[in-house]
């Protein structure tokens, strides 16, 4: 192994990591659910700046490291849902959105033309308000009773904002697609 596969082994063990998360979640161990949540956005992190600071940076960690962050996270919204702790709804959407995107991206770097990833600002954002959303229900649940405008603030904040990304990946790859066919 290199130094410069570091940051893809974070990722990959981020994926790993999903499984102790979720079975933490099913335990109704909160606590240990936070604290594993915790870990992988730290891993997050650290990965990101690894590949950054020292040009580590790969198409394989460009494709692992989103992936990374969308298992753990459709997996917690399916847990969380199946517990009864966010709308079916919701979760429904998060992974209606995410499958719209790798469809996308898969036809986009087939038919089109190889795929250079570039989250949009509001993607970023919903990333952050769902990855908020989890800690605000795991906090809620094991350490501390937040009130229900909170959660439910944010419940409505991820929905919008999946729904404003979803629609935004759409539009702009649409006409990426629509305009690259243009100059042939």
């Amino acid at each position: 192994m290199r130094r410069e596969d570091i940051p893809n082994l974070i990722s990959v063990l981020r994926i790993f990591l999903t499984v102790p998360v979720v079975w933490a979640l099913l335990e109704q161990r909160f606590d240990v659910a936070l604290l594993l949540f915790v870990v992988a956005g730290v891993s997050d992190g650290l990965d990101g700046f690894l590949a950054k600071h020292y040009g580590w940076q790969s198409r394989l960690g460009g494709l692992l490291d989103p992936l990374a962050d969308k298992v753990l996270l459709v997996s917690c919204y399916l847990t969380l849902a199946i517990m009864g702790l966010i709308p079916v709804a919701l979760m429904l959407l998060v992974i209606l959105r995410d499958l719209v995107i790798v469809t996308g991206a898969l036809v986009y770097n087939f038919r089109i033309r190889e795929l250079e990833a570039e989250p949009s600002l509001i993607s970023k954002f919903n990333t952050l308000a769902q990855i908020l959303l989890v800690l605000v229900v795991v906090l809620d649940r094991g350490l501390v009773a937040l009130p229900q405008p909170v959660l439910q603030g944010m419940v409505w904040l991820v929905f919008v904002t999946t729904i404003a990304s979803g629609v935004d990946y759409v539009w702009v790859w649409s006409r990426r697609a629509r305009d690259y066919g243009s100059h042939d």
